[in-house]
């Protein structure tokens, strides 16, 4: 004999623990409330209303629980630059690629309101001489218009004698906290013996560390 399969549906207001304590409500409108400890080991420590739409439909992401590295942007040079010799000069970087918050703008990252915290920072900086020459290349980020103190954030290379170095990527990064409104910008210069000093290929990029 075939036997027929009945779908079956469970109801309830609330889920208590073997002690009676509860351990989630809902208010039958698609709104649950989690009763579990908050500092428990290997417990769940949501409170509140669960991102969840009635009837089962919504979606609970790393975003809407604030764990996105945002703000986030990416931007690259559009063309080479030239700067003068042996000048710290910020680089000029005409293609954002991407920029989550609006908030690269004019060669400048700028933190936006309600998004102070610690940020991790690249930039990348090709420079080229149009000559054979002993060239110094440095590489840097600049926080609120000051060069940034920090070992990783400053790179200077001797590109060696004549001939040997004519095209060097150099590449700088750091983390730094930071407040609202303030700014950081990626500077490079090259101080060439002879030639014409470039900047041929750059890009910078930044995000909000979780």
């Amino acid at each position: 004999k075939r036997r027929s399969i009945m779908a079956s549906t469970i109801q309830v207001d609330t889920i208590k623990d073997i002690g009676g304590n509860t351990i989630i409500s809902s208010n039958g409108s698609g709104t649950f409330t989690s009763n579990l400890p908050a500092s428990a080991p290997n417990v769940s420590i949501a409170t509140g209303t669960l991102p969840i739409a009635n009837g089962g439909t919504g979606a609970a992401t790393f975003a809407a629980a604030g764990l996105a590295n945002t703000p986030s942007f990416f931007a690259r040079s559009s063309s080479s630059q030239t700067p003068s010799n042996n000048t710290s000069t910020l680089v000029v970087l005409g293609t954002e690629v991407f920029d989550t918050d609006s908030a690269f703008a004019s060669n400048t990252f700028t933190v936006p309101s309600g998004k102070a915290g610690k940020y991790f920072f690249q930039g990348n900086v090709r420079t080229r001489n149009t000559s054979d020459s002993n060239d110094v290349a440095y590489v840097n980020l600049f926080l609120n218009g000051s060069s940034v103190p920090n070992n990783m954030a400053e790179i200077e290379v001797d590109m060696g004698s004549s001939g040997k170095f004519r095209n060097y990527t150099q590449q700088v990064s750091t983390i730094l906290d930071l407040s609202v409104g303030n700014t950081v910008q990626l500077y490079a210069k090259l101080n060439v013996g002879s030639g014409t000093p470039l900047f041929d290929v750059s890009n910078f990029m930044g995000y909000k560390l979780i």
